[in-house]
């Protein structure tokens, strides 16, 4: 049985590829997807597809639209939402895609350091499961398979 695993999370650093090095180590059968990890053209693609728009906040709705629409479509066809919150970026889209996982009534794993207990405890208590570290997501989705 493979799962598919939507890695939500902020994405200015390589946390997913070395979660899916990992996960390749353990054999798991897992599938990775993700929001548009592309900075500049998550940021951009309201004006790639509609056009010049007729300011910075007309260009970010544009663009807010069609990464939500994206982000729907593949949590939706996810099994399980891995949701890890970093130390060193503002986490609003984590934020956003954990409680929009949680919603959807998706299994979710919410990897969070200790320093981040008290600002996320609400989030926690609705995740299925919180842990620190992506190794301990790792091995609860092994788990799975025992």
């Amino acid at each position: 049985m493979e799962l598919t695993v939507y890695l939500a999370g902020q994405i200015h650093d390589d946390w997913r590829e070395e979660l899916k090095s990992k996960a390749k180590e353990k054999e798991l059968p897992l599938t990775f997807v993700a929001p548009q990890t592309n900075h500049d053209r998550s940021d951009n693609v309201g004006e790639d597809i509609l056009g010049q728009q007729p300011g910075n906040v007309y260009k970010d709705d544009a663009a807010s639209g069609i990464n939500n629409l994206r982000t729907e479509v593949l949590m939706q066809k996810s099994d399980v939402v891995i949701a890890l919150f970093g130390e060193k970026y503002k986490q609003w889209n984590t934020a956003m895609d954990a409680s929009a996982a949680m919603t959807m009534g998706k299994p979710t794993i919410l990897v969070r350091p200790e320093s981040l207990i008290h600002p996320l405890k609400e989030l926690s208590n609705k995740a299925n499961v919180t842990v620190e570290t992506i190794d301990q997501a790792l091995d609860v989705l092994n788990y799975i398979y025992e």
